[in-house]
């Protein structure tokens, strides 16, 4: 029987090369995060879109940037993505479906493993595919926060201010514990039909 392979091109993990964001660019996020009303993150979802609070598995302070606040960013930030879907993923029908959550991770600060997809699908579709994650803070202002990938096996310790990764939404990750300052991120996902 023929074995069936993913392409040799075909990937679930892409860092860019150089920041999508300039210092001055990461500030106006940091700055548009904090113009919105903060909140402790939760957990999980539910029938209503809650979720739960759970300190022993997430830390940290979120706030949400509408879109149009921040119309620039947001095209920018989905042209990225669309490069990055047709050279690494190759998922179908990609679009920005959700607005950006600004995360605050303070000392002690953390979020245990999960995925970003919606395993039971009652929220979706759209269906989550591609997660990101940007770095908004000088990586000289904390210690710790090294985002890890238990299904690679990887951890990602060495962003640059500005600089982003896209994963796939189904990838196990965590933010590991900050030892030391406030790791500041922009997070964004998007989505398209269901996986086939």
């Amino acid at each position: 029987m023929p074995m069936l392979y993913e392409p040799k091109w075909k990937s679930y993990m892409a860092i860019t090369t150089d920041p999508i964001f300039t210092p001055k660019q990461c500030q106006m996020v940091i700055d548009a995060g904090h113009a919105q009303k903060p909140e402790d993150a939760k957990v999980g979802s539910s029938k209503t879109g809650g979720g739960a609070h759970d300190t022993k598995k997430r830390v940290t302070t979120i706030s949400w940037i509408p879109f149009v606040e921040m119309k620039e960013m947001y095209q920018q930030i989905e042209n990225q993505m669309l490069k990055v879907n047709n050279n690494h993923f190759g998922f179908a029908g990609m679009t920005l479906t959700e607005p950006a959550q600004f995360t605050e991770y303070p000392k002690g600060g953390f979020y245990d493993w999960h995925m970003d997809s919606d395993t039971s699908f009652l929220h979706e579709p759209t269906v989550r595919k591609i997660s990101m994650t940007l770095l908004l803070s000088n990586p000289s202002e904390f210690k710790g926060g090294e985002l890890q990938f238990l299904d690679r096996g990887r951890e990602i310790k060495d962003l640059k201010q500005g600089q982003a990764i896209f994963f796939a939404s189904f990838l196990r990750h965590r933010v590991a514990q900050i030892k030391r300052g406030v790791r500041r991120s922009l997070v964004m996902w998007f989505g398209g039909p269901p996986l086939r």
